[in-house]
């Protein structure tokens, strides 16, 4: 399941994932997001606007489509290098740690996203 036409948009889904993650959207947690879609989309004048859009999109996705969502993304960018997809894994980390704290809800989401990295590297490396 690939619900992203670039891998951009699909980055910017994680971020709000990881945002979302401990079920609050916190405002330092939105600013380090809006902070980081600069460098995402470095020419777009409209990111508040595609930033309520993925919150949207977000919201009324099936969580329990989200690994299979992530994993199918992951490989669908064969393209996308290793270490471009460990900094979008250290950028969530930024994310998370923005509001000062991190529970166990927001750890066990960047795990699985851990994992999953690892597995499209392994998969994409053959």
């Amino acid at each position: 399941m690939v619900i992203h036409d670039s891998f951009a948009d699909f980055v910017l889904f994680l971020y709000v994932h990881m945002a979302h993650a401990d079920d609050d959207f916190h405002q330092t947690e939105l600013g380090v997001i809006r902070e980081k879609m600069s460098k995402l989309y470095p020419f777009d004048d409209k990111l508040e606007e595609r930033l309520q859009f993925t919150i949207n999109e977000y919201k009324s996705f099936d969580k329990t489509k989200l690994r299979a969502l992530f994993k199918d993304t992951f490989m669908h960018f064969p393209n996308v290098k290793f270490a471009q997809k460990y900094k979008v894994y250290t950028d969530m980390y930024d994310i998370i740690n923005a509001d000062g704290k991190v529970d166990e809800s927001e750890t066990k989401a960047m795990n699985e996203l851990k994992e999953i990295i690892d597995i499209s590297a392994q998969a994409n490396h053959h």
